[in-house]
């Protein structure tokens, strides 16, 4: 066998390799193209939040060494890379996304960091084809609302927990980036009101309840849910086109022709600066369930 740099460790045994891009359903391919082309902007310091929430959701796992972790939606591995820190060199992480460039990032960060104990993989996270109980720990972190059935989704990820081990679902408060959101899509109502979007996929589950019961739809009976407010603080209003253009607002923007884009960048950033809006609403509402032991 051929030796393995980090970032792309052996995958456990028994396991099976995820569906190739060109296998994907439409909806994943389109969340590869809208995150694909948002990787270029990930590494800056206006989305910082990315890391922030990916390292919280790990820290209320108490993950031990030795143990295994599966990453869903992993992106550019702001979880599973503390993840892989936690574990230790004995354990084993592996995270699926349907962006490769996103997956380019995480290879990246975990060469840089030394974790020869993570394997980030392309494919389908609804469809892992992976065995039931193989993971001591399950995560996705702003990822749950993408699929076209989240409860299914949701069961799929309990399916994978082993007997003692722990799910975690992380999503997005209500109003996220709030004040700048609403200004952003005010914006493109008025450069082309056929993109302008009253709805986000992550609007569907912003509260403690709806997670809930998101997780009892699943099969999921005992878990813990938790909102937590959070602000994030950008040096100045110009860096929300960052955000912009880092997260699933890029598809938008995308969207439109060139001259367009300037002039919706120009609408927006003139209005954040004349409230000199530099402050952005990032509430979380962290999930977290643990799966008995069999009677």
């Amino acid at each position: 066998m051929a030796p393995h740099e980090p970032g792309q460790a052996p995958a456990p045994a028994g396991t099976a390799e995820p569906a190739q891009p060109d296998e994907l359903p439409e909806h994943a391919l389109r969340a590869a193209r809208i995150y694909g082309a948002a990787a270029d902007h990930y590494g800056l310091g206006s989305l910082s939040f990315w890391n922030r929430f990916g390292a919280a959701t790990v820290s209320r796992l108490t993950l031990e060494p030795g143990q295994s972790v599966l990453d869903l939606c992993c992106g550019a591995g702001a979880s599973a890379i503390p993840a892989a820190r936690a574990v230790g060199p004995g354990g084993h992480v592996v995270g699926i996304d349907v962006a490769e460039p996103l997956l380019e990032l995480a290879r990246a960060k975990a060469v840089g960091e030394h974790l020869p104990n993570i394997e980030f993989r392309c494919g389908n996270a609804i469809s892992t084809g992976l065995p039931a109980a193989s993971f001591d720990a399950v995560v996705c972190v702003f990822g749950v609302f993408f699929a076209p059935d989240i409860a299914a989704f949701a069961a799929e990820m309990w399916r994978l927990v082993r007997p003692v081990g722990m799910l975690a679902i992380t999503t997005w408060g209500p109003g996220l980036f709030e004040p700048a959101s609403g200004i952003f899509w005010e914006s493109v109502r008025a450069v082309e009101p056929a993109l302008y979007k009253s709805f986000n996929p992550w609007d569907e589950i912003t509260t403690p309840e709806a997670l809930a019961d998101l997780c009892a739809r699943a099969g999921i009976l005992e878990v813990e849910v938790e909102a937590v407010p959070a602000r994030h603080d950008l040096a100045s209003p110009a860096r929300f086109w960052d955000v912009v253009l880092g997260s699933g607002y890029r598809a938008t923007v995308d969207a439109l022709d060139q001259d367009q884009q300037d002039v919706l960048r120009e609408r927006v950033l003139t209005e954040l600066s004349s409230r000199r809006i530099t402050t952005l609403r990032t509430d979380v509402v962290y999930g977290r369930a643990i799966r008995r032991m069999p009677c």
